[in-house]
């Protein structure tokens, strides 16, 4: 019961294997075309940013309000707590004023943005120009 597996020599035995050269060389271009056609991708947030003003600031220094939020979602007016109507006065006053106070936004670091955000909507709503963020080290 023995089994000729052929001749010792192999030099006349007909290769059975598959070329995968060619199937190579396929896929190769089909990934080349994929890469290309993907289109690219930009995430970008848009902003309204100033422009540069080459003109000397002769402004004479602004009064400046301390708008802090502590991380409940409580608004506090230069050191006084303020509800959401009396914070809406507040700014009302501050956008009818000219020129309007600087307002030194100050979040607790544990503060929603949810919080923030309503701030910031109700300002935009009424007019206030000049809000910054300060305080931004403690997010470090």
């Amino acid at each position: 019961m023995a089994m000729s597996v052929g001749s010792s020599s192999g030099d006349n035995e007909v290769m059975v294997e598959m070329n995968t050269t060619p199937l190579i060389d396929v896929m190769l271009v089909l990934l080349v075309m994929l890469i290309i056609t993907i289109p690219i991708q930009t995430h970008a947030v848009k902003l309204d940013m100033p422009r540069p003003n080459n003109n000397p600031v002769n402004d004479q220094p602004r009064d400046v309000v301390d708008l802090e939020i502590d991380f409940d979602g409580t608004v506090m007016w230069n050191g006084n707590v303020a509800t959401p109507k009396q914070l809406e006065g507040y700014l009302l006053d501050i956008a009818s004023r000219s020129p309007q106070p600087e307002i030194h936004l100050r979040p607790n670091r544990l503060c929603k943005y949810d919080y923030v955000a309503k701030v910031l909507a109700m300002a935009q709503r009424l007019g206030v120009h000049r809000i910054g963020f300060v305080g931004n080290e403690q997010y470090l």
